[in-house]
């Protein structure tokens, strides 16, 4: 069992018992919200560093709270999936995506820091909506939990490439840590589609892409 999950992740054990499942739940809202969650790799880092602007300072730190609150809400997604799957591979590969996300959240959480911005005021309701739209998708059934998947992804990784379009070429840092997570964010749909993913419904993509505006551009000032 991994340090950071209360959950079983080796696919051959039984599933935990909901009391248990929600406990972790718990467990891990409690983590996410208040810094508890740890990376189980190193912040990936630049091969040079600029001085930015105070402009250019402040446009990083806005970006990179959205993508603190997106990884807020993929803990979250992920949680619920995981806390709604009764097949134990499912479990695991729901649980081993959060752990990956973890890298993302710390990440994002130690260039806050550094560029001297702040996280979402509205964490804890992007956590409880998220996971809410989380046990709702695994509930839907393997395929399209895993569809939900997929799609998820593949809007984040569209996100993530337009923030590297916005993000200033000095910020070398910030992109860096940015880049990893596009490329993990890759990973994972693929994952997905492996494990026998389908296409949602164009009005649930319509649904996702809609409530993804809403969360990024709220992220953005609060």
């Amino acid at each position: 069992m991994d340090s950071r999950s209360p959950f079983p992740v080796d696919a051959r054990q039984r599933p935990a018992s909901l009391g248990d499942r929600l406990l972790g739940v718990a467990d891990n809202a409690l983590k996410t919200l208040v810094g508890g969650l740890h990376p189980a790799r190193p912040l990936p880092r630049a091969a040079a560093e600029s001085e930015l602007e105070p402009a250019q300072r402040e446009l990083s730190g806005r970006l990179m709270r959205v993508n603190h609150v997106g990884e807020i809400c993929a803990q979250a997604l992920y949680q619920g999936q995981a806390l709604v799957a009764r097949d134990p591979a499912l479990q695991a590969h729901f649980l081993q995506a959060a752990r990956d996300e973890c890298d993302h959240l710390a990440w994002c959480s130690q260039r806050l820091q550094a560029l001297g911005s702040r996280a979402s005021l509205l964490d804890p309701l992007w956590y409880a909506g998220a996971l809410g739209l989380g046990a709702v998708a695994g509930s839907l059934g393997r395929r399209l939990s895993l569809g939900f998947v997929v799609e998820t992804e593949n809007q984040v990784e569209q996100h993530l490439a337009s923030h590297l379009q916005r993000l200033p070429q000095a910020d070398h840092a910030s992109r860096a840590v940015v880049e990893q997570m596009r490329d993990d964010e890759v990973g994972h749909a693929l994952a997905a589609e492996k494990l026998g993913a389908v296409e949602l419904p164009a009005p649930m993509r319509w649904a996702m892409r809609a409530a993804a505006r809403v969360m990024t551009t709220t992220a953005h000032w609060i």
